[in-house]
């Protein structure tokens, strides 16, 4: 005898599942995106606006490919990570200085973008968890949502630094609490799962960026003064190596489907 039923079945996405691993790559990601785009503004004195058309295109290629991509590739998701932290570094970077725009109104126009985003999202989809992101709508909203938040990382580790005065190590320091505080609260309470995830993922930016700058940046401005270009290298390196030798697997979501038993 044949029948139809319909039942829950776990579907991969092209993300990767949220792990301590995928915290580590991404950290790593975000201080390349600041060392890696410096070294394109600065280093290469190539100006804020040119870096930020050249990772602009890099970013859209990239995610165009992941988009379109049949099933989740490591070096695929976290090349796109690596455009948008870039993008993000040089974007923050041209409108904070060059548009005169500052790091305070910087940061409180992208984190405006970063919230109306996912707002758009949820009322789109429903849902703003990166378990949903499935089909290529989903993942418009992943990755706008992911690039308005490099961008503001930018913007707000470097408010951080020069605006309060903490200096790039005094930065660091305080997203380095504020990711602790959302682990104790993801270990300890049952505040939102997804909440806890863009908090921390938003998070985990300015903490790259200062890291990053206070590797490059001058020893009379708080920073080590490495050389912009190695220190990118190093980190690109080490994520390669994460990845090879770290398993990741696609994150999967519960979808529905139809199926035939006999």
């Amino acid at each position: 005898m044949t029948r139809d039923s319909n039942y829950l079945h776990k579907v991969a996405t092209k993300v990767p599942e949220v792990t301590l691993v995928f915290w580590i790559i991404k950290i790593a990601a975000t201080t390349l995106g600041e060392t890696g785009g410096d070294s394109v503004t600065m280093t290469l004195n190539w100006g804020y606006l040119s870096g930020t058309a050249i990772f602009a295109a890099a970013l859209v290629v990239l995610v165009i490919l992941q988009i379109v991509a049949e099933r989740f590739n490591p070096f695929l998701y976290w090349a796109a990570i690596v455009a948008s932290t870039t993008f993000g570094t040089t974007m923050a970077d041209f409108a904070d200085r060059s548009l005169g725009i500052g790091y305070t109104g910087g940061s409180a126009i992208l984190l405006g973008l970063v919230l109306a985003t996912l707002a758009l999202w949820r009322w789109s989809l429903g849902s703003i968890s990166v378990e949903t992101v499935a089909t290529p709508k989903a993942e418009a909203f992943y990755w706008a949502a992911i690039t308005f938040s490099q961008t503001l990382g930018t913007a707000l580790g470097d408010w951080m630094a020069d605006t309060t005065g903490l200096g790039y190590g005094g930065g660091a320091v305080i997203f380095g609490i504020g990711l602790a505080i959302l682990t104790i609260l993801y270990f300890r309470t049952d505040v939102s799962r997804v909440l806890l995830f863009w908090m921390a993922f938003i998070l985990t930016r300015p903490l790259g960026a200062t890291v990053g700058d206070f590797l490059d940046k001058p020893v009379h401005d708080g920073g080590l003064a490495f050389s912009r270009p190695i220190a990118s290298a190093i980190i690109a390196a080490f994520i390669v190596l994460c990845i090879v030798l770290l398993p990741q697997r696609a994150g999967r979501h519960p979808g529905q489907i139809a199926a035939d038993s006999v």
